[in-house]
């Protein structure tokens, strides 16, 4: 035998101990997962238990709100709502564009461009509404109709001439007569102020009882987020110009 030669039990160069080690896992099986395996594996299951959770709720919500009826009828509190403050809204428009480019007094040209910023936004998401319910943008007969229980009493079958643009409404609390409206464009400088700050006080003062009423009554998620908006911003307006009626030298006109 040469030096080169090996007997026939010792293992070839370069391959030691691997015969031993292949034999011993054919014996064993298949080798043992790593911890982190077993770990991702568990994590992913735990993960998609919660994805199936999450559809199957969102479908259930889903279901929820296509039971609800989608589209409010004519003699809805959301219609009657969306349609009279529709109204409500665009005088008050009228008034604080009026305030804004003929007022000289920085605070009131500022609060009348925010309260026309706010109620033109909020008038516009109204009427897309009653377009979108193929309803009218205005009540048919009087207003005010949608409230009832004596919230309104004495508001809703007063006449008045009209709401400042000439269109025919029936009174809704804390709206302008078309002779305060003349009386507005009439003056200027301080007297302007006070007029404007007189008005739209009143006006926010008699939209406040709608707001509630519609917010109290509604199921529909969006008409309760608006109510609750117009009665948050008109509710610090009301501060505001109550105070600067004080710093001017006068009062509110009496409560709608």
């Amino acid at each position: 035998m040469t030096a080169t030669d090996t007997g026939p039990d010792e293992p070839v160069k370069g391959t030691r101990g691997t015969r031993g080690t292949r034999g011993t896992e054919e014996a064993a099986g298949a080798p043992e997962r790593p911890a982190w395996s077993r770990t991702v594996i568990i994590g992913a299951a735990i993960v998609a238990v919660l994805l199936v959770g999450a559809t199957v709720g969102l479908l259930l919500s889903q279901s929820l709100q296509d039971d609800s009826p989608a589209t409010p009828s004519a003699d809805s509190v959301e219609v009657g709502f969306a349609q009279d403050m529709s109204t409500h809204h665009v005088q008050a428009v009228t008034m604080a564009n009026w305030a804004r480019d003929h007022s000289t007094d920085p605070e009131v040209r500022n609060l009348a461009f925010d309260i026309e910023t706010t109620q033109n936004e909020q008038v516009g998401r109204m009427k897309g509404w009653l377009m979108l319910w193929d309803q009218p943008e205005q009540a048919i007969g009087n207003t005010m109709k949608w409230m009832s229980g004596g919230e309104m009493s004495g508001h809703g079958g007063m006449s008045m001439p009209s709401s400042g643009d000439g269109v025919p409404v029936t009174q809704m609390p804390g709206m302008a007569s078309s002779a305060e409206l003349e009386k507005l464009r009439s003056l200027t400088g301080k007297a302007l102020d006070v007029e404007f700050l007189q008005l739209m006080l009143r006006h926010h003062q008699g939209g406040t009882p709608m707001a509630t009423y519609a917010q109290e009554r509604t199921n529909l998620p969006a008409l309760k987020t608006l109510t609750g908006n117009i009665l948050k911003s008109q509710g610090a307006e009301i501060t505001v110009m109550t105070q600067m009626l004080a710093e001017r030298g006068a009062k509110p006109l009496p409560a709608p």
